[in-house]
């Protein structure tokens, strides 16, 4: 198992708890939510067997009533996903537009930054701080491992590490 899936299989086990903790079943879930959350896709959430992207982290979230990194694995459930060597990251928003990046990375990238700074009322622009939760869900959402992540956006002059 790769670095990403015991991240996305801790996520999911973290999903999974707090669903619990709640006392619901998946088909609770999904008939309060009037079928925005589908039994079926939570379920795959919670087993590691799909790919949660940062919008829908922060609607399932929101439906919970939990702050977004109440649903993120906690340190010890992560085991080699957290190298201990990120600890900060700040971004530089205004490099961000001229940036050569696939669009598999671009576009993530715009989206939770811009999740980030609405969840942080963070409207500065200029730069945006990232912490390692953060950088860990990045990289799960965009396929890549964090180090590799953090050095093509190094590369690009996009991120600054503290």
């Amino acid at each position: 198992m790769t670095t990403n899936d015991e991240y996305q299989q801790a996520l999911g086990d973290r999903l999974r708890a707090i669903r619990q903790q709640q006392g619901l079943t998946l088909q609770q879930v999904e008939e309060r939510s009037g079928g925005q959350w589908k039994a079926v896709v939570v379920g795959s959430y919670e087993r590691g067997d799909r790919a949660v992207s940062v919008s829908k982290l922060a609607q399932l979230a929101e439906f919970y009533g939990v702050p977004v990194g109440e649903l993120l694995p906690e340190r010890s459930e992560r085991g080699a996903a957290d190298s201990g060597s990120i600890d900060r990251v700040v971004l530089d928003l205004t490099r961000l537009s001229g940036a050569k990046l696939p669009q598999s990375v671009y576009e993530p990238l715009i989206r939770y930054a811009t999740t980030i700074q609405v969840q942080r009322g963070d409207y500065n622009g200029r730069m945006l701080s990232l912490r390692r939760d953060d950088v860990q869900a990045l990289a799960i959402v965009i396929g890549r491992e964090p180090e590799a992540l953090l050095d093509e956006l190094s590369d690009q002059g996009l991120v600054r590490l503290g």
